[in-house]
């Protein structure tokens, strides 16, 4: 059997809505056995995690509608006290017996904001290891999540999902060998901490200096305990977001960012700047952004009737730049290279597609997403330097299309990605005037 984890959670029903149903699956009811089967096959598809989620909840007591304008609204239909204690028996009872390994998720009663009377009833499901598989009448199946939808992973999809469970752990949450406490810069991780809200500094800093307590149902305990000396290792994560600038440097020697800025439009004039920066990559990415900020200049024009454009959506460039940061493969040995023309922004992200994202809907920014690294996604949207999970890309092309500028364009090779983020006309009809006179 595997067990989820015994703890208790807490959930924002408003961070819910906003999320992409990549992770969240609303159901209206439960009671119905039918109903009740198809919770507990999302709720195996959450624990498969093939697309690196880091787990999943279903929501009972709520669906998906539409506002007057059309957009998608949750509407709060609610559970009596009789429904709610027959669902979670019943879906329990399913998770028990009808899947293999077992699964005992973690279940949180809410109320319910549009009636006292009634309650939500939440399955919250992290990733396992484990590869699980459902049973009834009509079979056996396996179960992933992919896109919006609960889909039964056949031929290629569950060799990939039992290759990738045989695999060692995903990156981001390996237990580095060569690593200790004395590795971490406590005071960043204090710092950060409290940027992320009350939530994580209701425990003393020294909680989480261990293998046991964890800051999300997702993200594992930050330090794993090694050898028969049992030795506190930190994760790569940990390492990442919290380490010291020299441990960085000498675990993970190509971890670092380089900003170039040159004059004109490609690389045949000289370098006006160079930045290397290194350290933790919530610095990294803010350095960068800040770089790149400076580079985001306003150009007026009293004849437009948006006199003051400047040359680059500054959300635009933070998206990209911690995309680049965050979702990166950082087991290939180079840095991000984020290049400044006169024309454009060049952001290299080491590491290229998953399997599982269509290139074509990649390329529109709607491709279904992906995170290779979800422990540092998790987080980066806690500091509030990413958008919720699943939304960087669509933000940066919305962004781009409602600001009057031309379509980002991508590059994907066989190691990389290159997101290039074009100026807006105006700045260079203003350079070509100003060439010409």
């Amino acid at each position: 059997m595997t067990k989820i984890i015994e703890m208790s959670i807490d959930i924002d029903l408003k961070e819910l809505s906003a999320r992409e149903s990549e992770r969240v699956e609303w159901k209206e009811n439960g009671d119905d056995i039918d109903i009740a089967k198809s919770i507990t096959k999302t709720i195996s598809a959450f624990a498969n995690d093939i697309s690196n989620l880091g787990g999943g909840y279903v929501v009972c007591g709520a669906k998906e509608g539409r506002d007057e304008h059309g957009f998608p609204k949750l509407i709060y239909t609610g559970l009596s006290s009789s429904r709610l204690k027959e669902i979670e028996g019943k879906v329990m009872q399913y998770c028990r017996e009808m899947v293999n390994p077992a699964i005992v998720p973690i279940v949180t009663e809410l109320l319910n904001p549009e009636d006292e009377a009634t309650r939500l009833l939440v399955f919250t499901v992290p990733a396992t290891p484990d590869v699980h598989t459902y049973r009834d009448k009509s079979g056996t199946a396996c179960y992933v999540r992919m896109s919006r939808e609960t889909r039964e992973a056949k031929n290629g999809v569950f060799m990939q999902l039992r290759t990738q469970k045989n695999k060692i752990e995903f990156f981001d949450k390996r237990v580095n060998p060569q690593a200790t406490v004395a590795d971490i810069e406590l005071l960043v991780m204090k710092e950060y901490f409290q940027e992320m809200g009350e939530e994580f500094m209701e425990r003393p800093l020294e909680d989480y200096l261990s293998d046991v307590n964890q800051m999300s149902a997702y993200i594992p305990p930050l330090f794993v305990k090694t050898g028969i000396d049992n030795i506190l290792r930190p994760r790569n994560f940990t390492l990442l977001m919290f380490g010291k600038r020299e441990s960085i440097a000498r675990l993970f020697t190509e971890a670092y960012t380089i900003v170039s800025i040159y004059p004109g439009k490609d690389r045949s004039e000289p370098t006006a700047e160079r930045h290397t920066i290194t350290g933790n990559i919530v610095w990294q990415a803010r350095r960068a952004i800040e770089l790149l900020h400076t580079q985001s200049y306003t150009a007026f024009d009293k004849t437009s009737d948006k006199p003051n454009q400047e040359k680059y959506p500054l959300r635009v460039l933070q998206e990209a730049v911690v995309n680049a940061i965050v979702h990166r493969d950082y087991e290939i040995p180079a840095p991000n290279r984020i290049t400044v023309f006169s024309d454009r922004v060049e952001i290299n992200s080491m590491g290229t597609l998953h399997w599982s994202v269509d290139k074509e809907k990649f390329m529109q920014g709607k491709a279904n997403p992906y995170w290779r690294n979800q422990s540092l996604a998790y987080l980066f949207n806690k500091l509030h330097l990413a958008q919720a999970e699943g939304q960087g890309l669509p933000t940066i092309f919305r962004t781009m299309e409602r600001e009057g500028f031309p379509k980002p364009v991508f590059e994907i090779g066989s190691q990389n990605i290159i997101c290039t983020i074009p100026a807006h006309p105006r700045h260079e009809q203003i350079r070509d005037q100003l060439a010409g006179s």
